[in-house]
Formats: C-alpha cells, structure tokens, sequence
C-alpha cells in the first residue's frame, strides 16, 4: 500500500491562490503541481471557509471569547455559591436566627 503524501502549507498556499485567480483549471493546477485535482478543489474551498476568520478584526473574536467566558464564570460561581449555602445549612454551620449583642 502507497504511504501517503505530506503537502507543506507553502504548496497549499500557492496551489489555492493559484486556484482562487482562475487563470487556469483546476486540472492544469492539479497537473503542475502534482497533485488530484480533488485535492485542489479541497483545499480551495478550506482556504475561502478560513478567510473570514484570517481577515477578521482580531479584537472583536476576542472580546466575543472574553463575555462567553465571563458568563460562563459566572455562571459556575452562583452554582458553588448555592452550594456552600446549601453545606452550611446541611452542618449547620449558619443560623438564621443567631441575633448578636
């Protein structure tokens, strides 16, 4: 059985751009550069799904991170509070009606 063949990113790179111009086919692309014109056609279409993400203002996919994980923080932090309350009451650690003085 034939190994498989490792492409760079550089090749994919050229290969994509290449295919992205529209000069030429897909099968003169695939020809030249020794690879299935399936292959080509593969790593266009992963090239343009990435772009967006690649061309994206960085600082807004950041700050999107930044609120899903403050929430979610959050979110944990009322449920272990709930807990300890819930614990204390258990062991009776905290009374309601302890009056100071």
């Amino acid at each position: 059985m034939a190994q498989r063949r490792r492409h760079d990113g550089t090749l994919k790179t050229r290969v994509v751009v290449e295919a992205m111009g529209g000069q030429r086919t897909v099968n003169e692309i695939a020809g030249s550069y020794g690879v299935h014109p399936s292959q080509v056609a593969k790593w266009k279409a992963e090239g343009l799904k990435g772009l967006p993400e690649v061309l994206s203002d960085g600082r807004r996919a950041s700050a999107d991170r930044d609120v899903e994980t403050e929430a979610r923080l959050y979110q944990q932090i009322g449920r272990l509070t709930m807990e300890v309350q819930y614990l204390k009451k258990k062991l009776g650690l905290c009374r309601s009606d302890s009056v100071e003085g």
